[in-house]
């Protein structure tokens, strides 16, 4: 068994305040920690970097902050996945990689939870892969709660992120935290 994580799109970008509110501030320490576990024990680390087409988006590469947050910042030898679409799976070679590597187990963390992070895992366990996510080490934001359309209110990150974690956990990935994983 070869276990690899994967961090999803932390990047600068995601502290624009066009995204509204967000839960768990920790995620970026906690992916952080994961990362230089892995590093320690030299295994198998893959960066997902989100590049935007949309014009004016905070992760669009004209005029976005597409740069990695400085605590998961990626070493010259450790591999980034570019992508331009949810999944770190479509229109990547990262499934090529990972199996090239012998990778059979992953380790997901990042942002955000109910979209690029929930995509990925879901294809990652639909190709096979045994998944990990670390529920503390991703995070979710307000935008994209358009609620207009149901009766209802706004919807909180924090609710947000619980229910994309509850449409994980057992089906696409056994939720773990930081800690749990590390130990």
């Amino acid at each position: 068994m070869t276990r690899a994580l994967i961090l999803i799109d932390i990047q600068q970008g995601f502290d624009h305040p066009m995204w509204g509110a967000r839960n768990n501030p920790d995620a970026e320490e906690n992916a952080a920690r994961l990362l230089v576990h892995w590093r320690d024990q030299t295994l198998p680390i893959f960066h997902v970097q989100h590049l935007s087409t949309t014009p004016g988006s905070p992760l669009n590469p004209e005029g976005g902050a597409i740069d990695f947050k400085p605590e998961v910042t990626p070493l010259a030898a450790e591999p980034v996945i570019q992508k331009h679409v949810n999944s770190a799976f479509i229109g990547t070679d990262l499934e090529a990689q990972l199996r090239a590597g012998g990778v059979t187990d992953l380790v997901i963390c990042g942002l955000t939870t109910p979209h690029c992070v929930s995509t990925t895992t879901r294809m990652a366990a639909n190709l096979g892969f045994d998944v990990t996510l670390a529920h503390d080490a991703c995070a979710a934001v307000a935008l994209g709660a358009d609620t207009s359309w149901r009766d209802g209110g706004a919807v909180s990150p924090k609710f947000i992120h619980q229910a994309a974690l509850d449409h994980l956990n057992g089906e696409f990935a056994t939720v773990l935290s930081t800690d749990d994983i590390l130990s």
